[in-house]
Formats: C-alpha cells, structure tokens, sequence
C-alpha cells in the first residue's frame, strides 16, 4: 500500500470512494471503475489502480482483478499534481464560445499548443492557464485540458475542457467520430476527380525521426481522410477535408503522399518558392462540431480564415 493511499484515510488530501460490486457477473477491476466514475478515462483509472490507489475487500487490486457480487471498492484520487514549471501568461485568446464546460477558440498561426521540451511558455496552455483558473487539475501536466491538438502554423478550431468529465467525454466524441472536424487547405497541383479518400497508417519517418510519413500497417497508425475539391486555383487546388482519425500531421502526410503537399508546408512540401507570404502551411480547421459533454446539445463552431489564407486565394484567382 502506498504512503499517499494512506494518508487519504485521516489528513491526506484527495478524495476517497467507496463502491460496493453489484453485479452476480464478474467484471474487470478497472472497466467497472470506468462505468462508475465517468469523469476519470479508463487509462487514468489504470494508472491510479497501478499506484496502489485502488483496494478490493482492503487488498491492493490488479486492473484485470474480477469483481463478485458484493466486493468492497476503494478508489482513492489523488489531488491535481502542480504544473512543473507552466505559468500562466496573459494572450490575447480569440474565444468562439465558453461556458463552465469546455471553451473554444480559433487559433491563429504561430502559436504552439502545449510546452515541450525547449519549449517551455508562449503556448496556448500558458495563455489558458491566465484565461481559466481551473485549468490546472485536467488531464497531465503540460496538457491541462487539451482534447486535441493543432500543429504549430495550422489555424483555426480548437475545443478545451475545463473540467475532467468534459475532457474524457470529448475525447471519446473524437474517438467514435461523434465530433466532426473540417478543415480547408491550399495544395500545390489539381488532384483527379471531385472528391477521394486517402487511407494509409502513419507512423514516423524512416530515416526522418522529426517527420511523419505513410508506412506499413505494422509499424504505423492506421489513418483515414475523406477530402472535396472546393476550388481549382490553376496549379493548386483549395480541398476540404473531413477527419475519421486523428494522427500527428495527417492531414499534411495524406497530402504529401498523394503527390499534392499543401502549400508553405516546411516539412512535406519540396517546393519553397510560394505564390504569397505565409506564415505556415496553408492549413484550416475550419469548423468543429461536437455534443456538449453536459447538456449533449449538438454545437457547430466555424472559424473564419486568417487573413494571410485570403489573401494567397485572392493572389491565385488574380493568376487565371
């Protein structure tokens, strides 16, 4: 039994649960905790279970430990561990809608999601901390409250939660495609016919451990993107993409790999000469949809485009 599993019964900090099984079938240990504690995401049930924090009839229990009827349940959480270093640093932050649940934003180009190693402020989670005082006990450390991420120079729709029910609950919108993300982009060349869908597991470069690329399935992730032709702009092409996963650079990896890299891309674009200054990829997310993780209302964000993306199409329908 672990020291803070102890102090939890008389002055420890934290909180304390108590569960009876009670059900005549037997059940995993951490499925059931799932079930019962829905704020908390099975992998965090799984780790706090791993820390001795979880006993059964006052025996530590094992994630795969099988629950009979009447089984004593003690789940102990921990408070919120402090953020390292992260402080929060006053931005100005363009909110598209926030209540006590989740908040959203357009994001522009420029600005980092989350602090990384030689990273360490600047972020979107260091202006959020100054935004929402209560950002600190979600999620990990460096990710207080983040459900998904956007790359670096990609624009546009971001959703946060503000309490650790609405992350688990809009993480798995995400998961079981529940939530749809459109995004918009500028790619050099005109792909064939309207509209196609790219399949291809992603997993890190082969000989580029910075770049992602589309690899064996054995190795990768698999990742699944439907896209439109929106626009055809002489040799580019304005698509429209929709999400059925969510893997690191994907949108930009699915591009390069069918020969049409989106423009200002530094990574997956060979070409450097561009039609317009730009500040990144001409990538945008957007619109989002989602069910509110509390009322379940269905909600539509749409985030209108950052002015250097209006200006490179303004600069390529000169051109026709």
């Amino acid at each position: 039994m672990t020291e803070p599993f102890k102090q939890s019964f008389g002055e420890g900090e934290g909180e304390l649960f108590t569960l009876h099984y009670p059900k005549p079938l037997p059940m995993r240990l951490d499925r059931w905790l799932v079930s019962q504690r829905s704020e908390q995401s099975r992998a965090r049930i799984q780790k706090f279970i791993e820390a001795g924090f979880v006993r059964v009839n006052g025996i530590e229990g094992q994630a795969k430990t099988a629950l009979r009827e009447g089984d004593e349940v003690q789940l102990w959480v921990p408070p919120p561990e402090p953020l390292a270093y992260l402080k929060p640093q006053e931005m100005a932050l363009d909110v598209l809608f926030e209540d006590k649940h989740l908040i959203v934003l357009n994001k522009p180009a420029g600005l980092t999601v989350h602090p990384a190693p030689g990273n360490k402020d600047g972020t979107l989670v260091n202006g959020l901390l100054h935004h929402c005082s209560d950002l600190p006990g979600i999620s990990g450390k460096l990710r207080p409250g983040i459900v998904h991420r956007l790359d670096k120079d990609t624009t546009g729709c971001i959703v946060v939660a503000k309490t650790q029910e609405a992350l688990v609950k809009l993480q798995l919108q995400i998961q079981k495609r529940i939530a749809s993300r459109n995004y918009i982009a500028i790619v050099h060349g005109v792909p064939e016919g309207e509209a196609g869908v790219i399949v291809g597991a992603i997993g890190r470069h082969p000989k580029d451990r910075k770049k992602y690329a589309v690899v064996n399935d054995d190795s990768g992730r698999y990742a699944r993107t439907h896209w439109s032709l929106i626009e055809r702009l002489g040799d580019y092409s304005l698509l429209k993409f929709k999400l059925d996963t969510g893997r690191t650079h994907q949108i930009r990896v699915h591009c390069a790999h069918i020969g049409h890299p989106i423009i200002g891309d530094p990574i997956y674009s060979r070409c450097k000469k561009l039609p317009t200054e730009l500040p990144g990829q001409a990538l945008h997310a957007l619109q989002l949809e989602l069910n509110h993780p509390v009322t379940s209302l269905r909600m539509s964000f749409k985030a209108p485009l950052p002015k250097s993306l209006e200006n490179l199409m303004m600069v390529l329908r000169r051109r026709l």
